[in-house]
């Protein structure tokens, strides 16, 4: 009887040992895809953010294509109608007619009003944006030709929630809640963030720094977040709170060296300086002054090399 169940147990006990293996590599490689399409997603956002609704630097054709095709997966709609949205925001930014009005606090800027549709004004304003430059770009009026019936479907739903069917053996419960509902909650709310973010990262008019909360444990609180709607054509601005760091800022940087973008637009300290005190002077608006000062400044060829 010992001898039986010893034998079982070698038969058994490396069997079930791999099995183990197997179920842990199986409910691995979901999750790394997960976190994969997820960069990627974020990635496209941040860029249809910097590249395309603020023109903070210029792409080669291949380079906009990758991209383009990494903002499908964030299921947002397609460029041009989100940059469209973004401008119109940067448009009325500040005002009680703000589609993402900040000063109503996080969640209606996050999610609130997003269950709501633009007043007649926001309309007119929508419809007076510039918008010559996307029309202009062959890549971006491609996507929004195919997005709804080919991009959206394929590369956002039908690839992402195959792929565990197809090699993990998963269920289709399973693949449509991990790599459906789960991911395109962390997408979106992510996305979100692009236009809510100033109220977690940005210090409001009064406010010390650093922040009197117990946030600062958390978030890091400052002014660049209102800089970016002071000057919105600086390619260091951050979508998470950020100035001259994060991983798209440093990718930048790498497209350009390689020659992938070019013209990065940004200020230096005295270009700010310049700008300030303009203002004072004329009483011109800050942001005016700013693009003004920008357009006169001479930045070394290769500024993009050094941080600062």
């Amino acid at each position: 009887m010992a001898q039986s169940a010893a034998s079982l147990y070698d038969i058994g006990g490396p069997a079930f040992s791999r099995a183990r293996h197997i179920s842990k590599g199986i409910y691995v490689c979901p999750l790394s895809t997960v976190l994969t399409l997820w960069g990627l997603a974020v990635l496209g956002a941040s860029s249809a953010h910097r590249l395309w609704a603020h023109r903070t630097y210029s792409a080669a054709t291949p380079l906009r294509v990758f991209l383009m095709l990494c903002q499908c997966l964030v299921g947002q709609g397609p460029i041009y109608d989100w940059v469209l949205y973004h401008r119109l925001h940067h448009k009325l930014f500040g005002t009680d007619v703000d589609p993402y009005d900040h000063k109503k606090g996080f969640i209606y800027a996050h999610i609130m009003n997003r269950m709501k549709t633009l007043s007649p004004y926001q309309k007119k304003e929508k419809e007076s944006i510039d918008m010559s430059d996307i029309e202009a770009d062959p890549v971006v009026m491609l996507q929004k030709k195919f997005y709804y019936w080919l991009l959206y479907p394929v590369l956002f739903m039908l690839l992402p929630i195959n792929a565990p069917l197809e090699y993990w053996q998963d269920s289709i419960l399973s693949a449509i809640f991990v790599m459906g509902f789960l991911r395109y909650a962390m997408v979106l709310h992510t996305a979100w963030l692009i236009d809510s973010g100033v109220c977690l990262w940005g210090l409001q008019q009064g406010d010390k720094y650093p922040a009197d909360t117990n946030m600062v444990f958390v978030i890091t609180k400052s002014y660049w977040p209102l800089y970016h709607y002071l000057y919105p054509e600086d390619y260091k601005s951050g979508e998470y709170g950020s100035y001259d760091s994060g991983i798209l800022t440093a990718l930048i940087r790498v497209w350009a060296a390689l020659g992938w973008a070019w013209d990065l637009r940004t200020t230096t300290t005295s270009t700010v300086q310049e700008a300030l005190g303009e203002a004072a002077r004329t009483h011109k608006s800050i942001p005016v002054c700013l693009k003004e000062a920008a357009s006169r400044q001479n930045l070394p060829i290769d500024h993009y090399m050094c941080r600062g």
